[in-house]
């Protein structure tokens, strides 16, 4: 499979249209079907549903449209490393993240590289832990901030990790107007029957020492959940909204005098973990290995 032959059919997956596609590339419509019946004889698989005006994809296809962005991401991240090695130093950090206010220290870290080395690109990419991780052994990612709940023993196997000396800490995001607005901790008893929206990694049973499962613990198989999210300003949006209580960790959502939504910590209080990863044995770029040593400035004092 060619590089080029792969962004024809990512850009016939996107646009829906063979004809359309092929003017967005400066071909011909023969020729770009030429190329993606080849590319369907090489894998020896329909990739396509061709009908008079359209064109979408088969289940088959579905799997190799995932596959040919992360294989087109990684060689333009590997050319952008090369082009790295040629100029004075430059090119691209990527970072995955959860939603956590510690990439504040982060950001301290970014500003520091970015003052003696300005033509470095940091790229923040947000998502849960299971999605993050899976882009970092793919070598998608340099670096990952996994938030608990996470599996420590297998990440560990994995990774080379330092911890960022800073905890999050779990509550509640309710509306101001709610009776539990006037608590300054919420306990279990007080949210057990309340319909609640949970982060979808924070309830994942398949990891080891679950922190939010063993605060709930046997009252956790009796809670109302009313959704899962994986960004908690979506998750805002719908306590907002009266469709449930948010459980969520703090100062993700700002209290401004304008706000209806408040914070309130759990009770027992509960903390969690902050780290940064790496794969272990990893060949960083020059940007990515500086960016390892302010790491280790910074936390390993």
């Amino acid at each position: 499979m060619e590089l080029r032959v792969l962004k024809y059919f990512l850009t016939v997956a996107e646009t829906g249209n063979i004809t359309k596609a092929a003017n967005s590339m400066h071909l011909t419509q023969p020729t770009l079907s030429r190329q993606l019946q080849n590319l369907e004889k090489e894998l020896g698989q329909k990739l396509l549903i061709r009908s008079n005006h359209s064109v979408s994809l088969t289940p088959e296809g579905i799997i190799l449209k995932k596959r040919a962005e992360e294989i087109i991401a990684l060689a333009e991240k590997t050319e952008n490393e090369f082009m790295a090695i040629k100029e004075q130093i430059s090119g691209d950090i990527f970072i995955g993240a959860g939603e956590t206010k510690s990439i504040k220290l982060i950001a301290d870290i970014m500003a520091i590289l970015k003052k003696e080395y300005p033509k470095i690109k940091f790229h923040i990419v947000s998502g849960d832990s299971e999605d993050l991780s899976e882009k970092l052994d793919k070598g998608l990612l340099d670096f990952c901030i996994f938030i608990e709940p996470f599996n420590v023993n297998e990440e560990t196997k994995k990774y080379s990790y330092i911890n960022l000396k800073e905890k999050d800490i779990w509550g509640i995001l309710l509306r101001n107007d709610d009776p539990l607005a006037k608590k300054k901790n919420i306990k279990i008893d007080d949210i057990v029957d309340l319909p609640l929206l949970i982060s979808r990694q924070a309830i994942k049973k398949t990891f080891e020492n679950n922190p939010i499962l063993k605060w709930f613990g046997k009252d956790f198989e009796k809670l109302n959940i009313a959704g899962t999210y994986n960004l908690i300003y979506n998750a805002a949006i719908m306590t907002e909204n009266k469709i449930g209580y948010t459980l969520g960790l703090d100062r993700l959502i700002k209290n401004t005098i304008d706000s209806p939504l408040c914070f309130r910590p759990l009770n027992p209080k509960l903390e969690v973990e902050i780290n940064i990863a790496w794969k272990k044995n990893q060949v960083f770029s020059k940007p990515a290995k500086l960016f390892l040593e302010e790491l280790y400035k910074k936390f390993k004092k």
